[in-house]
């Protein structure tokens, strides 16, 4: 079952968070008719390769003309229409940045995966459960029940404003038609009638006016209560979602429901003001002793001015973080001289305000809060206009996609900080300016992206990486730069839902439990019983695991790294168990079938993996054997469901053979892993192509076991390091070195080059 069709499956609350990524990156239509043309291609390649994503792009073109003349021959109208306009936008937005485009459409695959991999595991740790749980749709109903009563108010009280205009018409005609009689005419009984009906009318204009004005002081009210409680509570909720969400947490929902909110509230507020200036112009043409407006429009008018302020300050978010595209889930981690992209958006949107915002960027804009000794300047574009077109779900926002840091020559930092912190512990602000100029109003507004981390070698990320995720999980604050002079600590719990979601998001899927408790019991170095284990940072991320010459985020990064470039298929479907102490891994294979193994990351070298399998000796005895641990190096050689696959070992004098037979606990090997093996790789056991002059070969991943009376090793029987034997294969042929250099060890993977000849005619 392809992927989509995977996706199209799933409950309605993960199909919501599929809507907001395709929201305005990728069109859904494209993805759906395409969709097993687009899983087939290597967008992860093109998006760091120009020339790749230039053809693919090119063929994407070509596959939505091929679905256009499908529905122009089954004559539908509407899809042919919705397809001629995505191509041109498509065209239109990628043409001169195809690889963007590539890394927009391997985004999506990867966060379809990992709501893939997210549906079919539990909620596992508070921070999930709250952003999901049903008050927060209910808190939401009632305030969309208040924004449209608040909505519908203004517009009653347009009509009473209409309303009052109209009587006290009615009122300066009369009036002005007694004024022009002749005095004498002025003391009969008509005039006398005319006079009293006038002040029957001045009365009922005297009623009109005051409660026009207290239905408008109740609305400002209602605003007011709303903006200071519920609204802003509202956003504020969102950006702690989008914090979580940076760090691999579940996506955090959609600013459309808040940009309506904020929309309504500002169109009320206009309208509001709009009546008020009409009163006034009303009091200028009629007043009188006791008149209500004098008495309170300025009031009411600054309270309005003062509440569109706030709105409009209120709604200038940064939607998406500071991201370098070359490492999409590394968020908030920049390096200089290299490209970063970020979005901002206006969350009140009014047709007036299209193509008229110009957003500047700046770093550092207040270097009273920059305790670093760094300083940075961007260039680039700093300077772009928000319009309404850029965005598919038409929102109001600009996307800054060639913004650059450069450190600054001129560094005169803090020199009163200076060795305080680490550089990947230094953290930077991006603040972005903009006017709004509307209805004779000027309003400055500035927003601040969550503190960013600058790295200048691609080798301090993970460190910065591990700054990000502790950052965003203890402190909501855009300025809080001090924040590893005393960082907190973690509870173990915290903790360990924060590392699955780095395996959610990185490699598209969790942790389950089992592995979680394994992964505590490295943390706290016990067996995980209490509640109350918390972690510090030092522990987590800078301090040595007991006995290793790394620490325990290094060791995770590493496995990250090895998990996305060589296994990702085998681990996405779960075939790795990964996370199993050896003690653990002996519980569990002991009493299977011989020929049972499992995978699991070694604990002693860091980004390497290795499997163990159970067989018996000759003596009926239970015998462990685990492998030396590929790392990535050995990785490039063969893909690692093709080393399972041609996997042999030597026992004494018999034949190689392949001891994997089960993946635990019973799956057969060529059932759990025959989808990935190499379809372009011949079984071993046949001759590859014929190369003239040359025998053909393959490689085949080998171990030799020790015989049973076999003592301790000599020095020339340990294992022998990569690089030694390297350095041998160069000077060796391949006979010498299986026949006189390999050491004979146990668990001593070789790769052995096997001749094999054509069979004779």
């Amino acid at each position: 079952m392809s992927q989509w069709n995977q996706v199209q499956r799933l409950e309605q609350r993960f199909l919501e968070q599929v809507d907001q990524f395709y929201d305005d990156t990728f069109p859904m239509e494209v993805r759906h008719l395409l969709a097993s043309w687009i899983e087939g291609q290597d967008w992860d390649a093109a998006s760091n390769s120009d020339s790749l994503a230039t053809v693919l792009l090119h063929n994407l073109m070509i596959q939505i003309e091929e679905e256009l003349n499908r529905v122009s021959q089954e004559k539908n109208l509407l899809l042919r229409h919705n397809l001629k306009r995505i191509k041109q936008h498509l065209l239109g937005k990628y043409h001169g940045n195809p690889m963007h485009m590539a890394m927009i459409v391997s985004n999506c695959l990867r966060e379809e995966r990992r709501i893939l991999a997210a549906a079919s595991m539990p909620i596992q740790g508070p921070f999930e459960k709250s952003l999901q749980t049903n008050l927060i749709s209910e808190r939401q109903r009632v305030l969309e029940n208040k924004v449209a009563a608040i909505k519908n108010s203004a517009q009653v009280t347009e009509q009473d404003v209409k309303y009052l205009e109209d009587l006290q018409d009615e009122f300066d005609f009369r009036f002005k038609t007694i004024q022009s009689k002749d005095t004498t005419d002025k003391h009969n009984i008509l005039i006398e009638q005319e006079c009293y009906k006038l002040q029957e009318m001045l009365n009922a204009l005297d009623q009109k006016r005051k409660e026009a004005l207290r239905k408008m002081s109740q609305i400002i009210d209602e605003i007011d209560t709303l903006m200071g409680k519920s609204l802003t509570e509202e956003l504020k909720n969102w950006k702690r979602r989008q914090q979580i969400a940076c760090i691999g947490g579940p996506l955090h929902g959609s600013l459309d429901q808040i940009q309506n909110w904020f929309t309504l509230l500002a169109e009320s507020l206009f309208q509001l003001r709009r009546q008020i200036q009409k009163l006034d112009e009303l009091w200028t043409k009629v007043t009188y002793e006791g008149d209500p407006i004098p008495l309170q429009k300025q009031y009411l008018l600054d309270r309005v001015i003062c509440l569109i302020l706030s709105v409009f300050q209120s709604s200038f978010i940064v939607e998406r973080q500071p991201c370098m595209p070359t490492h999409p889930q590394r968020p908030l981690v920049l390096k200089t001289e290299i490209q970063f992209t970020v979005k901002l958006r206006l969350l009140v949107k009014l047709p007036e305000l299209n193509y008229q915002l110009r957003v500047k960027a700046t770093i550092d804009k207040d270097p009273s809060f920059n305790l670093s000794n760094r300083r940075f300047v961007l260039f680039g574009t700093p300077v772009k206009v928000m319009s309404i077109e850029d965005s598919a779900n038409g929102s109001l926002s600009v996307e800054m996609r060639h913004l650059k840091p450069k450190e600054s020559k001129s560094n005169s930092g803090n020199k009163g900080h200076e060795g305080v912190h680490m550089v990947t512990e230094e953290l930077h602000s991006i603040s972005f300016e903009t006017q709004v100029c509307l209805y004779g109003l000027a309003i400055d507004l500035e927003t601040s992206s969550l503190p960013v981390v600058m790295i200048s070698n691609v080798s301090q990320l993970p460190s910065a990486w591990a700054s990000v995720i502790w950052y965003n999980l203890f402190s909501s604050e855009p300025q809080n730069h001090a924040f590893f002079a005393n960082p907190p600590t973690a509870s173990l719990n915290q903790l360990l839902e924060v590392l699955s979601w780095q395996f959610s998001s990185y490699v598209g899927r969790g942790l389950n439990s089992e592995q979680l408790n394994m992964l505590g019991d490295k943390l706290i170095g016990v067996p995980v019983n209490q509640g109350d284990n918390h972690i510090s940072w030092v522990k987590f991320c800078k301090e040595h695991l007991p006995g290793k010459p790394f620490s325990f985020w290094a060791w995770i990064e590493g496995i990250l790294e090895l998990i996305k470039k060589y296994l990702l298929s085998i681990w996405i479907d779960g075939c790795i168990m990964g996370f199993v102490s050896k003690e653990k891994e002996r519980a569990l294979l002991k009493d299977k079938i011989p020929g049972t193994f499992l995978l699991r990351f070694s604990e002693s070298h860091l980004g390497s993996i290795t499997f163990t399998w159970v067989d018996l000796s000759d003596t009926g005895e239970v015998r462990f054997h685990s492998v030396e641990p590929y790392n990535k190096g050995r990785l490039n050689a063969l893909p690692f469901p093709d080393i399972l696959r041609t996997y042999k070992v030597i026992e004494a004098e018999n034949a190689p053979e392949n001891p994997l037979l089960y993946l635990y606990p019973d799956v057969p090997k060529d059932k759990a892993f025959g989808k990935h093996y190499n379809s372009h790789q011949n079984e071993v056991s046949q001759p590859t192509e014929n190369v003239k002059g040359y025998v053909p070969s393959v490689f085949i991943p080998m171990s030799k076991l020790p015989t049973n009376g076999s003592s301790s090793p000599s020095p020339m029987d340990l294992p022998m390091s990569p690089s030694i034997f390297a350095a041998l294969r160069e000077q060796l042929t391949y006979t010498e070195i299986e026949n006189d250099a390999l050491p004979k060890t146990v668990n001593r993977p070789v790769v052995a080059l096997f001749a094999c000849f054509p069979p004779a005619h």
